[in-house]
């Protein structure tokens, strides 16, 4: 298949309607639109939300927690995944991402005890876990805050 043989699948693509062009069209005089009342005016309807003067559900219900606008976010990154490495390479989160291990630097990158190193690195991040900071070390590594 090629770029110039697409096709839509037959009924995705309609016309759009045209009202208001007489009454042998089926949607003449009023569009199709019913008689008066606010969805007929122009401009006319509610919000999104709206229920007709109800309580709207959105407020209906309770609300719980809140968000910390002080919250850091970090990008995770398992010491299994730094075999990618060069043996004695110095890995920073520049290199992660260069890497494609992490996508952006959000508020910095954590590493992860999550499967086996192999190789010897020195590993610069914003934090470590424990069992991470520890298998760094026995391959013959080293593990540096940031």
């Amino acid at each position: 298949m090629r770029l110039h043989e697409l096709k839509s699948p037959k009924g995705a693509r309609t016309a759009k309607k045209r009202v208001g062009k007489g009454i042998g069209s089926g949607l003449g005089k009023t569009s199709g639109r019913g008689h008066k009342g606010q969805k007929a005016r122009s401009g006319g309807g509610v919000r999104p939300g709206f229920e007709g003067g109800q309580m709207p559900l959105q407020r209906a219900l309770p609300k719980r927690g809140f968000t910390s606008v002080f919250k850091k976010e970090f990008n995770e990154v398992n010491v299994a995944s730094l075999n990618a490495f060069e043996d004695g390479a110095e890995v920073t989160p520049a290199l992660l991402r260069e890497k494609g291990l992490i996508k952006s630097t959000k508020d910095g990158t954590k590493i992860l005890g999550g499967g086996e190193l192999e190789k010897a690195l020195t590993v610069s991040a914003h934090g470590f876990s424990k069992t991470a900071a520890l298998k760094i070390r026995a391959a013959g590594g080293k593990a540096e805050v940031i």
